[in-house]
């Protein structure tokens, strides 16, 4: 087999393993992605059962827990905003929409309306 044709074949099989590559980084990204909105749905549904099965004497401290969650999950590399929601994150840039939702976490309930 002549230099050339040696050549040709390592550089066909080259490509057939970037595209494998490829092929596996996406589903591993795809699995994170489920994994985490899946922690989140966990996370949520969690809190309602104990909201069902306790009263109601410490919501702050139930705020203070979800944001902690949002937290780490937007420090682990996905978005926690409507828009990009379970996406992975450029780790190396901030979102303002993830940290607008981290910055006014439960102000909203305490906002009272004047008449």
């Amino acid at each position: 087999m002549d230099p050339y044709s040696k050549l040709q074949q390592l550089h066909d099989a080259m490509a057939n393993m970037t595209k494998t590559v490829e092929s596996l980084e996406n589903n591993i990204l795809d699995r994170l992605k489920e994994n985490t909105e899946l922690k989140v749905e966990n996370k949520l549904l969690r809190e309602k059962l104990d909201k069902l099965n306790s009263s109601h004497s410490e919501p702050a401290v139930k705020t203070q827990s979800g944001l902690e969650s949002l937290r780490q999950i937007y420090k682990s590399g996905y978005h926690i905003c409507n828009m990009y929601y379970g996406s992975h994150r450029d780790p190396s840039s901030d979102c303002m929409f993830c940290l607008d939702i981290l910055d006014n976490f439960g102000e909203k309930k305490n906002i009272k309306k004047d008449k």
